[in-house]
């Protein structure tokens, strides 16, 4: 059923028509050259009870999923220091490490305290160290921390692994019952919990610039509907009611604005609504269908899906302005458009012609290489890390809806953890700190 209703508001509105773009070059390719060698040695622990989580294990594979680091598995270390001044290095040579991060856990006051340092093994010289506190049921948040810290000490990039993930997952409980929940998670997967919950569909969530308001499709009303919910209080407003398609919202930078697709005018096109006096304005006028829009960073561009050169490709225009210039020229159908925090990357759903298999891509937007990021198939709903590094995408693993992370580079690619049932709609939140 919602492969049914997303094939209907997006992709039943990009009709292949007849004229092909003319391609520029293309390189495609998969990342190759190895990641950084880094040893996360397991924490030391000063308590008597067992921990709930493992909190080396948690930040090596944040590190992991970048693609920028391979952790070295605990197995084949030699060592195992909880303090710098433990550290043999010759060990974490002879492993090739060219990292080593150590720490220590100690209860405090109900609490728990945690120490920890990195180390670089070639120079024998310590990179950073840093402290986090919090209740035992906080160790993975603390371990998200952690990472980033190490992370954008040792890449100059800020670390994006304390961030939330939302996607909506579709559980048959009979033959004419499908339960749909909004699920919030960690970016990876874990500690999932359920936003909204309804007989009917929910698509295309959303997250505002703060993170503290979500923007989704409902069709509780038996048509699709805009609605905005806050996070932390689940109060929730209705945002759309035109007649035929309200689909596909999207927060302006500011998160003052709102762009969306509607076709009350009979064709779908992209309308940007302000939020404090609901005043609508309609983006593009063309008798293509233009649908998916994105906002770039300055907050007047827009990037959005279009067939108005016969096979759907991506398109950008500024607001107030007449003239959509066409972005994507690679293959006969890209659409999704998504943007890298630094805005030179644009993500997307990609087939190459001569295929039928939709793929997730990643465009050099300076110039202009294309690489395909995911080795599946019927790939959908791209979402990027709001560092750049990693994107989330949905795809099909043995007859089920799943969610796929990749990094940005193409060296990680593993399925998240999720719950029961059909799981589509992923959206990475922005810096919650």
């Amino acid at each position: 059923m919602i492969n049914y209703l997303r094939g209907f508001i997006v992709l039943s509105l990009l009709m292949m028509g007849s004229a092909i773009a003319q391609e520029k070059n293309i390189v495609v390719t998969s990342g190759t050259d190895r990641a950084i060698p880094i040893a996360v040695v397991p924490f030391g622990w000063q308590g008597g009870s067992v921990l709930p989580d493992d909190m080396a294990e948690i930040i090596g594979n944040d590190m992991r999923n970048t693609g920028v680091f391979q952790p070295i598995p605990k197995q084949n270390m030699i060592s195992l220091p909880t303090r710098g001044s433990e550290i043999i290095f010759r060990d974490w040579k002879a492993l090739g490490a060219q990292y080593v991060m150590v720490g220590n856990i100690e209860p405090s006051g109900g609490k728990l305290q945690i120490r920890y340092e990195v180390f670089n093994v070639t120079t024998e010289q310590q990179v950073m160290n840093g402290t986090v506190g919090g209740a035992q049921d906080q160790i993975r948040d603390m371990a998200h921390f952690a990472a980033d810290q190490a992370f954008e000490k040792l890449t100059g990039i800020k670390g994006a692994f304390s961030t939330r993930l939302l996607y909506v997952t579709a559980e048959r409980l009979g033959s004419a019952n499908t339960r749909y929940t909004l699920q919030r998670s960690d970016y990876d997967g874990a500690r999932a919990v359920t936003l909204l919950q309804s007989r009917e569909p929910i698509l295309s969530p959303r997250y505002s610039p703060d993170g503290r308001r979500i923007a989704y499709v409902s069709f509780e009303q038996k048509r699709p509907r805009i609605f905005i919910q806050h996070v932390d209080t689940g109060r929730r407003e209705q945002v759309t009611n035109f007649e035929g398609l309200n689909g596909a919202p999207a927060f302006s930078p500011d998160g003052n604005r709102l762009a969306f697709v509607l076709s009350k005018d009979g064709n779908p096109e992209i309308y940007v609504m302000d939020l404090n006096s609901r005043q609508l304005q309609r983006l593009t006028n063309h008798y293509a269908i233009d649908t998916e829009p994105f906002w770039g960073a300055d907050g007047q561009t827009i990037y959005f899906t279009s067939d108005r050169a016969g096979k759907p490709q991506i398109y950008k225009q500024r607001l107030g302005g007449n003239n959509a210039e066409r972005v994507t020229f690679v293959g006969n159908y890209n659409a999704n458009p998504k943007l890298s925090a630094d805005e030179k990357t644009l993500v997307m759903i990609h087939r190459q012609e001569g295929y039928t298999n939709f793929k997730v891509a990643a465009q050099d937007l300076q110039r202009g290489n294309l690489r395909l990021l995911s080795d599946t198939s019927l790939d959908e709903s791209p979402t990027v890390a709001p560092n750049g590094t990693m994107l989330i995408y949905a795809t099909r693993q043995q007859g089920r809806g799943v969610l796929m992370l990749v990094s940005i580079n193409g060296r990680v690619r593993l399925p998240l953890p999720t719950a029961q049932g059909e799981v589509r709609e992923p959206s990475w939140s922005p810096y919650l700190n």
